[in-house]
């Protein structure tokens, strides 16, 4: 409230200051801007932009001086302002099978941590990680964690699947655990990545998210044309289910098994869905940039108006002050003239 007064009365006081000046300024008009005696049009409009350029000034500087200073620390990441990731890790028998990579040698287990790990390094972004692994049931593993070492550990050769009955996999019930544990997440501040097979994933039916998730990437692992066999069926990635899955989550779809997730595709799904960078802003940055537009504008007014303020260009035109230019054909010989260059020439022959 005292930066909104005193940019009030620093308003009043140079507007009224700007009426003394401008009665000043019309008796001598017809000096300052020919004969006309009005400046350009723009110009009217000096005194109302000087009165904002000081007012700025005033709230700006007025509001930093009772704002509490802002200490900055180096390599200090607020946890609080971290966006969160959450992670539905198929952990089934069937994603043990070597049939993932480009090689098509590869584990789509290994395969998954290795998109994952591509993932968090290509984000460009701090994450508080939680991580659901999910085979018969879904349990959560860890939430909210800031250590990479732990994820690590995690999307290794940890026997996650033991902790399961036997069984087929049930990706709806991951998705319900995911709801619950980001419901009391603030709105559009959460990406979920589901890394999966889908050889089981049911084609009906999909949970409803809360609104925290903003972003969904399914990524899917394990050969898609041959598949392997395992307990006594084949078992391959099911591209069809997992794109329709994902359309009906409204999220992104992509074949993990021998390419990495795209650049573009990781830094969407990476980031928020803010419309304006404005909402990032505060009181101090507001005050800062007020003072160094109403600074700018200041200082600027004085020299704009006495280059563009007027057309009237007072003195003596240059065309009437060039200087005449010699002509080199000689002038006629006039006879006085002739008779003092005979003359001359007569005397100086008989000095010699």
């Amino acid at each position: 409230m005292v930066a909104e007064i005193a940019a009030l009365m620093a308003a009043v006081l140079i507007f009224a200051a700007e009426l003394l000046h401008a009665q000043r300024v019309r008796r001598v008009a017809w000096l300052a801007f020919g004969p006309t005696g009005q400046p350009r049009g723009w110009a009217i409009a000096a005194p109302f932009l000087r009165t904002v350029a000081v007012a700025a000034l005033a709230w700006g500087l007025t509001t930093l001086i009772f704002l509490p200073p802002k200490v900055h620390h180096a390599a200090t990441v607020d946890k609080s302002k971290l966006r969160h990731l959450l992670i539905l890790l198929d952990v089934s028998p069937s994603m043990r099978l070597e049939d993932a990579g480009p090689s098509k040698k590869q584990s789509r287990r290994g395969r998954a941590k290795d998109l994952i790990e591509s993932f968090l390094s290509r984000s460009g972004a701090d994450f508080k990680i939680s991580v659901v692994a999910f085979y018969t049931e879904a349990k959560p593993v860890v939430v909210d964690t800031v250590d990479n070492e732990v994820i690590r550990n995690i999307l290794g050769d940890l026997p996650m699947q033991w902790a399961f009955d036997a069984g087929s996999t049930h990706l709806f019930e991951a998705l319900e655990e995911a709801a619950e544990i980001a419901h009391p997440w603030k709105p559009d501040d959460t990406t979920l990545l589901i890394v999966t097979d889908g050889d089981t994933v049911p084609a009906a039916g999909m949970p409803k998210l809360p609104a925290s998730i903003n972003h969904v990437l399914i990524v899917g692992v394990g050969d898609s044309a041959t598949g392997s066999f395992i307990d006594g069926r084949q078992s391959r990635q099911d591209v069809s289910t997992l794109r329709q899955s994902a359309i009906r989550l409204s999220g992104v779809y992509h074949d993990g098994n021998e390419k990495q997730i795209p650049t573009d595709v990781v830094r969407f799904v990476s980031s928020t869905t803010r419309t304006s960078p404005f909402e990032a802003l505060g009181r101090r940055e507001y005050a800062l940039l007020a003072c160094t537009l109403g600074a700018l504008m200041f200082a600027a007014l004085p020299w704009l108006l006495h280059a563009c303020g007027t057309a009237w260009r007072p003195g003596v035109p240059m065309a009437l002050t060039r200087p005449r230019v010699e002509t080199s054909t000689p002038m006629p010989e006039t006879i006085a003239d002739k008779k003092l260059r005979l003359r001359t020439k007569s005397i100086s022959r008989m000095n010699s």
